[in-house]
């Protein structure tokens, strides 16, 4: 079965010369969300942003942080005071797999997919302990789609280390309109 795509959601990660980045989303409809990142926030926002976009597009996640952006989220509703409520569990999956891309990444080491899913296991329950809102489940990752997430947020970030000051890297985000495979209960 072939997966049809649009163009949902058109990003803009951008490289100002004063040393910030600005990451800016267009909907289809041509409405905006942006955010400006200084200081250190834009060394490290830019590198989680592409990973955000290699997890979701590869993975074909809808509602991941570029879904619910598609679907009208502003970008400050992912923080405090959470206007929209409760990040819903799927944006909470992809949270929690690009939050351990992110991390593999600065430690230079990539885990096996075994190893992914049981340190993924630890941290839900770690964090379920303590009351905090975790997903119900992440479907086990093969060790051929981690690849693949890798591999598509590698050229990301090759194509952003290349961006001069004042330039931009254009990227654009399809909702897959097929679904994806469950996800599944942790334990």
């Amino acid at each position: 079965m072939s997966v049809e795509r649009t163009v949902d959601l058109h990003i803009r990660l951008k490289r100002h010369t004063d040393g910030s980045a600005s990451l800016t989303c267009t909907r289809r409809d041509g409405s905006v969300t942006w955010q400006r990142q200084n200081g250190p926030t834009a060394l490290v926002m830019p590198a989680h942003d592409l990973t955000h976009f290699a997890v979701e597009s590869t993975l074909g996640f809808r509602r991941g942080f570029y879904g619910l952006l598609t679907e009208g989220w502003e970008i400050t509703d992912f923080a405090k005071p959470w206007p929209r409520g409760p990040i819903p569990d799927e944006a909470l999956v992809v949270e929690l797999i690009v939050g351990f891309l992110d991390a593999e990444r600065r430690q230079g080491e990539a885990m096996t997919a075994a190893a992914f899913q049981l340190q993924a296991e630890q941290y839900v329950a770690s964090r379920l302990a303590v009351g905090k809102k975790m997903p119900h489940g992440l479907r086990p990752l093969t060790d051929d789609e981690l690849a693949r997430v890798r591999a598509r947020r590698d050229d990301l970030l090759a194509h952003w280390a290349d961006v001069p000051a004042s330039g931009a890297l254009d990227l654009d985000f399809a909702v897959r309109l097929a679904e994806r495979p469950p996800i599944t209960a942790l334990a």
